[in-house]
This record gives C-alpha cells, structure tokens and sequence, in this order.
C-alpha cells in the first residue's frame, strides 16, 4: 500500500514559544472520527511505520512530531518544552483540523502523554488506545535508571556502571544526567551513547543489539527524553492514578508480557483502577515493532 496516496495534509504548525510542529493529517477525510498518535521518547517523533496500526480507508489520523524533535524546529529545544505545552499542543492541533473529540494512540511516553492529556481534557477524549504503558511514576522511571532489570540484564547494569566514576557507581545515572542536559555537547554525547545504549537494548524481545556508533549518534531524542523524565515528567509523581476518576472514557491497553522499559505491573494496576478499560497481554517486549504488540493495537483500532 503507498501511504503518500492517503495523505490530505502536511504542514508546519506554529504551536507558541517559538515552537512549530511537523504536523500531517492522513487517511479518510470523511472517516466519522479523528484519531491522534502521540509518538514515544519523548523525542523520537512521528515515523512512516506507525501508520501501519491504522486504516487509512476508515480512519482520520493526525500525526505530528513533538515539540524539539524530528521535523519539527526549533530541533532540540528543551525551552518551553514540558508536559503542560505538549498537552496544549494536542488542544491546538485538534481545533487546527476541526477535531472537537477524538481518540488518543499512543505508546511509552506517547501513553503517558495520552493519559495525561485524558485526565485534564476528558469531554474531549472518546477513547484511549495504549501500549507499553507509561504514568511518569518515579518508581517506573527507577526501573531503568536505577537498575530494576539487573536480575535480567546483568551485563547492561554492569555496562552502564562502568560508564562512570568510582564515586557515581551506586547511581549511574546521576553522573551522565548533567553532563547530557549541560553545555558541553562532547559530554552530553557521551552520556547520551550510555543512556541510550541501557535502553535500546531492553526494547525489543528479539534482544538484537546493534552497538551505537558514537561518530553519528543524535543526542537529540536522549536529551529531550532526560530532560521530561527527570523533573518528574513535571507533573506530581502519581498524577494519572491520583487523578484516575477523571478517566471515564473507554481506555484499550496493549502490554507486552516482557517489557522491561515500562514493566507490566503498572498496565495491570491501570487495568485494575478503571472500570472501563480493557488489557490485552501480549507475547511482547516493549517495541512498536514487536509483531503481536503491532498486531494487537491494530485489531483494537480496526475491530
């Protein structure tokens, strides 16, 4: 199928702050409702392949890359960036495409995102549709940079502890956070190869790891990932269960059985505290691309 074909509109979007975004409407102009993806990171943008959960005979889709990244400019600003902007950003976007309610997808930090968004803007959400899930919880946060996986993934700890200092061993993380966020980009292209190689080796079930090559490395995605994650994705820790009676919508989730970027204990506890919701486990990691987290979200969106 050639996507292009189902594209109706691309454009950039002034968003405030100095802030456009790469914004693209795809698929059925007459479909009968919107749909918006929220990509993950945050900071990895919008991507061809995400398209593939959709039906562009049957559905409306916005697309967009967040604030700092992809196609989207000021590249790599972390100025006027934070959750209360992407959660006005989503507001504008609809009203930009005549959109007064709509469905949120999105996965990782693209459900957190939808969450949040749901939690404040609820008469506006006839629906989530989410994997992976993420609430910005300190505690889901800790599991990677704090070495949650250890028991799974020995060697990574063990990796990312001989990135640092003797002094910074028993936190990692506290060592390469200012260097990646401060002034010095050969620094923070450093920390970034450390943080980003933890990661992206725990996305996947297939555990094919592709060693980063250091010489053409983007900071940019890790940047703005760290910046969110570590001012508590600038919400109070536990804002979406604090605030889950706000979420009286239908809310799909979609939960690899070994995710061990967003461990599945915190989809179940969302599962448990909403009455309307449903949770689809999966034979899965974490990745989009993992074959039945893709399969899953597609039939929850196309059933």
């Amino acid at each position: 199928m050639n996507q292009d074909q189902f594209t109706l509109d691309q454009t950039m979007i002034a968003v405030g702050d100095g802030h456009q975004l790469n914004v693209q409407l795809w698929g059925n102009p007459d479909a009968p409702e919107t749909f918006i993806w929220l990509h993950g990171g945050p900071g990895s943008g919008s991507k061809d392949k995400h398209k593939t959960i959709f039906d562009p005979t049957r559905h409306r889709v916005i697309l967009y890359d967040q604030r700092g990244c992809g196609k989207s400019t000021p590249y790599g600003s972390l100025e006027h960036n934070d959750t209360n902007a992407a959660v006005a950003d989503i507001s504008l976007l609809a009203d930009h495409y005549n959109a007064k309610t709509f469905t949120l997808v999105g996965g990782s930090w693209g459900a957190c995102l939808a969450l949040m968004y749901a939690v404040q803007n609820p008469g506006r959400v006839n629906r989530l549709v989410i994997r992976g899930v993420f609430t910005g919880r300190k505690s889901e946060v800790d599991f990677v940079e704090k070495g949650g996986f250890t028991q799974f993934f020995p060697e990574l700890w063990e990796e990312f502890v001989a990135s640092v200092p003797d002094n910074h061993k028993a936190d990692p993380a506290s060592y390469h956070l200012p260097r990646l966020l401060g002034d010095d980009p050969q620094a923070a292209a450093q920390s970034a190869v450390a943080f980003s190689s933890v990661e992206g080796s725990l996305v996947s079930i297939d555990d094919r790891r592709v060693p980063i090559d250091e010489e053409t490395f983007d900071p940019v995605s890790t940047r703005i990932e760290q910046h969110f994650v570590s001012q508590g994705c600038f919400v109070p820790d536990g804002y979406v269960f604090d605030n889950i009676d706000k979420l009286t919508m239908p809310v799909d989730i979609v939960q690899g059985r070994y995710d061990f970027v967003c461990p599945p204990i915190t989809a179940y506890q969302l599962h448990q505290a909403l009455p309307n919701s449903t949770l689809t486990w999966t034979q899965a990691g974490h990745a989009f691309g993992d074959r039945a987290n893709w399969e899953s979200t597609r039939a929850l969106l196309c059933r």
